[in-house]
């Protein structure tokens, strides 16, 4: 790992050192739009078009009702599964919203309710592997807001099925459709509905760069769809002191650069932290790991950051924004107040970032790419709407009035006084 000494860099090297590897679109968004244009126009016959073309299976049927399906698993995944789904389920639970009633002033009564997203498409990758983890991390926050349509879109594998874990969970959240296709095309289909597929209004889920577009374009078109949030590489930050094992250190930054060469992977040590120590971890566990050359271009491409103090450590990472902040130090949970920019965050030396991605209960989809500047992770309120309500009393529209009709002079909007002003009038007269 490219090594800095954090107080000698300069502001223009701290802030590029801050800078994502640059997304250029534009090849892929002329691959993605003629995928989007034959699906609104063909529908299942152009998603299933498609599925065969990228992923060598034409899935018949294209579309399936998970609660109709059998599933078979083993006892040890089902149990491993049913303990992530609770911990994910009762962490989720407690997010949903309580009713809010205000009198703002006598007679005037305002209120806030929240209602569910009625249609979510929930995309969870396939190709190498299956990411059952995924499916419990968006369905459940789904089933909790009480969302009545819930479709799920995943590839195939090269039988046709789809894997029975993926079913289990489906059928757990009260998924409503399955589609059997991934990539574009899935999103796609989605957005707009075809004959198999009803339409939904928000799309969720992490997805390769086609999967992004799809998401990006569709968002911005007559489609009418909102996305979970901007996506991009995975990545970590690891801060560490003088108290982090570098074994420890190095097992998580291997586990975010497992996930893909373009990784985001990044360490930031004060001075009493053995860096050669972490390096011969990283090299030692690399040569175990099956995805090891993926993982080793990731670090290749990473760096570290020496800092005098912890005080630089969280200054350098709130500017950074990390996916996930892992905070290996003593008394970490001291520092909780100084973290502002992070997707989400692992405090001390037995909270691996593993944790959340599988069965601690948090939520596992979060913005990347520097978007935790702005954008909270995936959660119960992703798949709710706020509505706003208000009654005014007889004496309440009396005192309110005049400022309602004072304030619609000054903008020169007629009609807004006198919408209040031939009601008090009448309670005037009465």
């Amino acid at each position: 790992m490219e090594q800095h000494i954090y107080n000698t860099l300069s502001e223009n090297q701290i802030n590029q050192l801050c800078q994502r590897p640059k997304m250029d679109f534009k090849s892929v968004f002329s691959t993605v739009a003629p995928i989007i244009d034959k699906v609104e126009t063909e529908g299942d016959q152009a998603v299933s078009y498609y599925t065969q073309k990228f992923d060598g299976v034409s899935p018949k049927p294209l579309a399936i009702n998970p609660a109709q399906e059998e599933v078979s698993l083993d006892p040890t995944v089902k149990e491993a599964i049913d303990t992530a789904f609770d911990n994910i389920q009762q962490f989720h639970k407690a997010q949903l919203p309580v009713p809010m009633e205000v009198e703002t002033m006598p007679g005037v009564r305002c209120q806030r309710v929240a209602r569910a997203i009625e249609r979510v498409g929930l995309y969870v990758p396939g190709g190498t592997a299956i990411l059952p983890s995924t499916l419990m991390m968006l369905g459940i926050p789904a089933m909790l807001a009480g969302c009545s349509t819930i479709v799920v879109a995943t590839p195939p594998k090269a039988d046709d099925s789809v894997a029975d874990e993926i079913l289990y969970i489906a059928q757990k959240v009260g998924a409503t459709t399955l589609l059997k296709a991934g990539g574009a095309q899935a999103v796609a289909a989605m957005a707009l509905g075809t004959e198999s597929v009803p339409k939904v209004d928000k799309i969720f889920g992490p997805g390769n760069q086609y999967v992004t577009a799809a998401k990006m374009m569709l968002q911005n078109s007559e489609a009418q769809i909102a996305i979970d949030m901007p996506a991009g590489p995975s990545e970590v930050l690891v801060i560490a002191d003088d108290t982090a094992k570098p074994h420890f250190v190095a097992a998580d930054l291997l586990s975010q650069a497992e996930h893909g060469a373009d990784s985001q992977v990044v360490l930031v040590a004060t001075e009493g932290f053995d860096l050669d120590a972490c390096q011969s971890a990283l090299d030692d566990q690399l040569g175990d790991l099956p995805r090891q050359q993926v993982a080793r271009k990731a670090i290749d491409q990473s760096y570290s950051m020496v800092v005098e103090h912890l005080e630089e450590a969280f200054s350098f990472s709130n500017r950074y924004a990390p996916e996930h902040l892992i905070v290996q130090c003593r008394e970490p949970e001291q520092w909780t107040d100084k973290i502002v920019n992070a997707g989400s965050v692992f405090l001390g030396h037995w909270t691996p970032e593993s944790a959340g991605d599988y069965a601690s209960g948090t939520n596992h989809t979060l913005p990347t790419y520097g978007y935790a500047r702005m954008y909270s992770g995936v959660s119960v309120d992703s798949f709710l709407k706020q509505i706003t309500i208000q009654q005014i009393t007889e004496e309440g529209l009396q005192k309110l009035g005049p400022t309602i009709e004072k304030l619609a002079e000054l903008e020169e909007l007629q009609a807004h006084k006198n919408a209040v002003s031939i009601r008090t009038n009448e309670l005037k007269n009465n």
